[in-house]
């Protein structure tokens, strides 16, 4: 494996590898930290992000340091591209740097998969537009399957803006590679025009989904959809589709709780579902939870990706570049 800019068509064994590694390094993490192998040692490593982040650009940085590698952290607003430079004109400059990999997050759709097309170091999509989010899935696929012990025959519900999530995408491709059964709940508006292809079941009504679910990826509601004429408002989102004490409480149905974050309180989730870490209550929340999982799993992703290179096989490889 050369390059994660999505999980689309990923094989089922690659994301069990991952997700198996993943769960060494948060053992190291947690209770071992000073015996972290330093595989990267050596390895520089550009943080190219084009949108603002928190989560994922931290977790990133400590990975690769925790590894060994040091990192670039590139900002747009100060660097050339501020004053009409390419984003091809950015990454062959960065190249010839010598550094060994990009992680890249950008506001357009596809620029992680066009960076891997120009340059021969590695190129991890830290999110694209609206297409995918790799890392993200993956730390959430690997929080479920930490809780539930398998994915097989889990329902899996993903409330919100999935038109526009990339989390959403990269989740539901990853999540049914793993034989867990997965369904989206949202405003007809807020709904893919493709969902069919997406092959995953479709609810409109909350309460159904909340019935029908194991477990519920809650998605940031991006506050600009109600001025872009896909919602009334933001009060009718949040009493049509807002998870909180009160819904799960009619229903009585516990329910685990993730959240890539930023989050919305009380719009697409409340604090109290937000917050609550143990029951009692309906719900078990697993956001803290999933930060920690993130340096974890973006740990193994860097180490799967760089550790090898040079060799004849990487994890999942077979000996030739591909481009998951």
């Amino acid at each position: 494996m050369h390059h994660l800019t999505g999980l689309h068509d990923m094989p089922a064994r690659i994301v069990r590898t991952i997700l198996d590694r993943a769960s060494e390094h948060k053992a190291l993490l947690l209770h071992d930290s000073d015996n972290i192998p330093q595989s990267l040692k050596g390895r520089r490593i550009v943080l190219a992000f084009f949108e603002n982040s928190t989560r994922t650009r931290f977790s990133f940085e400590i990975a690769a340091r925790n590894l060994g590698a040091s990192t670039l952290n590139f900002s747009a607003a100060s660097s050339s591209v501020s004053k009409g430079e390419s984003i091809t004109d950015t990454i062959k400059n960065l190249e010839a740097m010598q550094v060994d990999a990009f992680v890249i997050r950008h506001p357009s759709s596809g620029v992680a998969d066009m960076i891997s097309g120009i340059t021969s170091k590695s190129v991890i999509n830290a999110g694209d537009g609206t297409r995918e989010h790799p890392t993200q899935a993956l730390l959430d696929i690997f929080t479920l399957r930490e809780y539930f012990g398998k994915l097989e025959g889990i329902n899996i519900m993903i409330l919100g803006d999935i038109l526009h999530s990339r989390v959403a995408r990269s989740n539901i491709f990853g999540l049914s590679a793993l034989g867990a059964n997965v369904g989206v709940c949202c405003p007809a508006t807020l709904l893919p025009g493709d969902a069919a292809s997406l092959k995953v079941r479709v609810f409109t009504d909350i309460d159904d989904a909340i019935r029908w679910a194991d477990a519920a990826i809650v998605l940031r509601l991006q506050l600009e959809r109600t001025t872009g004429g896909y919602l009334p408002s933001l009060e009718d989102y949040s009493l049509n589709f807002g998870l909180t004490d009160e819904r799960l409480e009619k229903i009585r149905k516990h329910m685990l709780v993730l959240h890539p974050g930023p989050i919305n309180r009380e719009i697409e989730i409340s604090s109290n579902v937000a917050d609550r870490i143990q029951p009692p209550g309906y719900s078990s929340s697993m956001l803290l939870e999933q930060v920690t999982n993130g340096v974890a799993v973006r740990t193994a992703v860097l180490e799967a990706l760089l550790a090898n290179s040079g060799k004849d096989e990487c994890p999942g490889n077979q000996g030739k570049s591909t481009k998951t």
